[in-house]
């Protein structure tokens, strides 16, 4: 066990149009919502940005699995952008299995009365919640980061 890295991590939901960037405290306490970045050629740009101004020292990754956990139509996308995040930052990227962390970001909001139309902008940046708060719970609790280092990307020292 190598125990929890202190430092700020933002976690990323990964979607055909739009992107969910949430971020953590330097003691992993809380996950929060940072915002929904429109899926267009500058994306990265925008979350490398982003990963300057809260100094992020990793990103987390959404990685869309089935249930079953074999991939699906947006593994190879989500795959893609993260090496696009990694080029674009400098900084270790980490695919973290998502299985239903949209969905319970839709159950989260859903419970607080919003609806499906209304939570749309929003969901994505719940879903990057969700992920993150998961990430830095099972790290927390086993000494482990969560998901995989992308092999283009290093570990920090």
């Amino acid at each position: 066990m190598t125990g929890f890295r202190r430092g700020v991590r933002l976690g990323v939901d990964v979607g055909k149009a739009r992107v969910g960037v949430a971020r953590c405290d330097r003691d992993g306490l809380l996950a929060v919502p940072v915002e929904t970045v429109a899926r267009t050629d500058a994306a990265a740009a925008r979350i490398a940005a982003l990963a300057t101004e809260y100094e992020a020292f990793e990103l987390l990754v959404g990685l869309p699995v089935s249930l079953s956990g074999g991939d699906t139509a947006s593994t190879d996308d989500a795959r893609a952008f993260a090496a696009e995040l990694a080029t674009a930052t400098g900084l270790p990227v980490r695919m973290v299995d998502e299985r239903l962390s949209t969905v319970s970001a839709h159950a989260a909001l859903r419970s607080a009365g919003r609806s499906q139309k209304s939570s749309r902008r929003i969901v994505d940046q719940v879903a990057a919640v969700v992920l993150l708060q998961q990430a830095i719970d099972v790290e927390k609790s086993t000494g482990t980061p969560a998901g995989a280092v992308l092999p283009e990307t290093q570990e920090p020292a």
